[in-house]
């Protein structure tokens, strides 16, 4: 799709086929309305790692130096969250549980009115965040790290492996996906994470699903993965740029978004 830039984009969210927000380098918030990308005033000219809301007027992006700004359906504003380090990811339900996840092991809660930070017993940065619950959260980073919230505290969970890992995303508690570094795909059952076959060893950056068996990954180098409910096979994305973020309304439209501009639609 044509973005009209060459900024970098880290990660995309909508509300619907028609609401779509991609956020990226030096504060860019590109909108898509159904038929054409715009760019947004975003206010800042930091980095924005992770976008996710609750509505078309309910948005909130994360970014460089504890950044958070929200979306109200008019503008985008900052919002104090009392810390300086990067946020990588965001994600939350309802708009009164939101999790905001980076580096150092930061993790933040908003309750509706205000952001704090949470004790979780991790110090290596956390890239992504995602729950099927506000009392089953997931939060992945380096090292293979993997937090688990139970609605009361977070408690590490083994996940076999070193690589770091970026993304996340499930269709219950008890299927739920992670991807990281040289094609690392991880899969939790409910019970365990065990390893996947991805058929690649190019980084993984992100994931997302609209059931069981139909799950997309992205990552360096225009990878595009797809799992069947099976296996994971290879898609051609038609970009060599590096893929750094995937959403979808349904299972016929996708979006990938990217290095150099680089924003797919499947």
């Amino acid at each position: 799709m044509t973005s009209g830039t060459t900024v970098s984009f880290r990660d995309v969210w909508g509300s619907s086929s028609s609401d779509v927000f991609a956020v990226g380098d030096y504060g860019f918030i590109l909108h898509y309305n159904g038929s054409a990308w715009s760019a947004m005033t975003s206010g800042t000219t930091n980095w924005l790692y992770g976008v996710w809301g609750s509505s078309s007027s309910d948005v909130f992006a994360v970014g460089d130096y504890g950044l958070i700004l929200h979306y109200n359906g008019s503008a985008w504003s900052a919002v104090t969250t009392g810390v300086t380090v990067s946020l990588n990811g965001v994600w939350g339900s309802p708009s009164s549980d939101v999790f905001a996840v980076g580096d150092y092991g930061i993790i933040l809660h908003y309750d509706g009115s205000a952001w704090s930070a949470m004790t979780n017993g991790a110090t290596v940065s956390l890239q992504g965040v995602w729950g099927s619950s506000p009392s089953d959260v997931f939060a992945v980073g380096d090292w293979g790290f993997i937090l688990h919230y139970d609605g009361s505290a977070w408690s590490a969970l083994s996940s076999s492996t070193t690589n770091g890992l970026w993304g996340v995303w499930g269709s219950s508690p008890s299927n739920v996906f992670a991807v990281g570094d040289w094609g690392t795909i991880l899969h939790y059952d409910g019970s365990a994470w065990s390893a996947m076959s991805s058929g690649t060893t190019n980084d993984l950056r992100g994931v997302y699903g609209s059931s069981p068996s139909n799950v997309f990954a992205v990552g360096a180098g225009g990878t595009i993965l797809h799992y069947d409910g099976s296996v994971w096979s290879a898609m051609s994305s038609g970009t060599t740029n590096d893929l750094r973020g995937v959403y979808g309304s349904s299972p016929s439209n996708v979006f990938a978004v990217g290095g150099g501009g680089t924003i797919l639609h499947y």
